[in-house]
């Protein structure tokens, strides 16, 4: 797989050097239990896959060289280039400036940019109306297009199965920019509908099947379905794609029940299920496949915590938050500074949006366990500030150049 030329402020000698004797053990990528780093008073297991995956470093790298090369030039990212408060300060810092918030808000108008503006397209993508108003200015929309390859193949299949006339039902968060860029490109083929949940899938599930009132569906599904969707023709058939950031079993889960009501509904036998449900297969990138999968492996293992870095408003990390927290206590941070003490811990509850402060919040037990993981877009570098952390608390810092030097 390519590498990228990522700063070197988000590498960490230690995480790499973990990473490259796992990938020395492990080139297939079977293993996913965790690597233990055994300190003494505080072991912590580390989890097979996390970090920066390769729609990130792609951006990164796009968006660093662009402003590299293009001084006294001004310079936009259309939102938050990925859900990381320290990359995007980073950006912010050199100059970049957001033209919206991450719920598609305008923080700059259209009318302030100019035909020679640089405009950087995230790693989510973005929507065909966005692309169409930048090149109405004059701007080419794709120049600096650090859109997620990944991202894109989803695009890509819901417009396969869209030309097949099929309708695409997209699992994903309705407001989230990429599921907001993916119902943008579906819904120029093919009827397209958001479901977020399995709740709302099975919802959809009773239109269907004609157990709901199809004059509700509107209401029921409002700002979640393409213009001109007809439930009464567009639900006859089709496929299941979703943001790449979701929980993988949920999306499975969906995708089985979407079709198994299609079976139930028009009465098919196996062999006739491609005529009303596509094979769509998993449209989740590898790196929220294989972060989810470790996840599921580290939590095989006895632990007192677990502790996941990353953004508050990363869909990926909040979901390895999720898988945690059916196990064992979860704190949830975006940076060490959130590691107050060793009896304090500010952390975050994504259910309801708040910050909260936990006091005694490591086992009084030597030693203790923890399990430590982070989102897709998380640095290297702020693991490593983590683990740094948490070992003065029991001074043993130096363990970790131990370690290091061990590797």
């Amino acid at each position: 797989m390519k590498t990228f030329n990522v700063p070197v402020i988000y590498r960490s000698p230690l995480i790499s050097a973990i990473k490259n004797k796992r990938k020395e053990q492990d080139r297939m990528k079977k293993d996913f239990t965790p690597t233990t780093l055994d300190f003494g008073p505080i072991k912590i297991l580390l989890a097979r896959h996390f970090g920066f995956c390769y729609g990130v470093e792609n951006a990164i790298e796009i968006a660093f060289k662009t402003v590299d090369e293009n001084p006294g030039k001004r310079i936009f990212l259309l939102s938050e280039m990925i859900h990381n408060p320290h990359v995007n300060n980073d950006l912010l810092d050199r100059g970049v400036q957001f033209l919206m918030d991450t719920s598609g808000k305008q923080l700059i108008p259209w009318s302030a940019l100019q035909a020679d503006d640089i405009v950087i397209i995230p790693a989510f993508g973005t929507t065909l109306e966005i692309e169409r108003q930048l090149a109405g200015l004059g701007i080419e929309p794709l120049k600096y297009n650090t859109t997620c390859p990944f991202v894109e193949r989803v695009w890509n299949k819901a417009e396969q199965i869209g030309n097949k006339n099929y309708t695409v039902i997209v699992h994903g968060k309705p407001k989230h920019e990429e599921t907001r860029a993916t119902f943008s490109h579906s819904q120029a083929n093919t009827p397209t509908i958001v479901v977020k949940d399995m709740e709302e899938a099975i919802v959809l599930g009773e239109f269907i099947k004609g157990k709901r009132p199809l004059e509700d569906f509107a209401d029921v599904f409002k700002g979640q379905f393409s213009e001109g969707f007809n439930p009464a023709t567009d639900l006859q058939r089709v496929g299941v794609v979703n943001q790449t950031t979701m929980l993988a079993t949920e999306t499975q889960a969906i995708a089985d029940y979407i079709r198994q009501v299609m079976v139930e509904t028009f009465d098919l036998s196996p062999e006739a299920v491609p005529e009303r449900f596509a094979d769509t297969r998993d449209t989740l990138c590898y790196a929220t496949n294989d972060n989810q999968s470790a996840v599921t492996g580290m939590l095989k293992e006895a632990a007192d915590l677990a502790i996941v870095v990353g953004g508050y408003n990363s869909s990926n990390t909040s979901h390895l938050v999720e898988l945690c927290e059916e196990k064992l206590p979860t704190y949830y941070i975006s940076s060490p500074e959130q590691l107050i003490s060793a009896t304090e811990i500010s952390h975050y509850d994504f259910h309801n949006k708040q910050e909260l402060h936990t006091s005694y919040y490591l086992a009084d037990k030597s030693p203790v366990t923890i399990l430590l993981t982070s989102g897709a877009s998380c640095p290297d570098a702020l693991v490593e500030a983590v683990i740094r952390k948490l070992l003065s608390f029991y001074g043993v810092e130096h363990k970790a150049d131990e370690y290091i030097a061990q590797l």
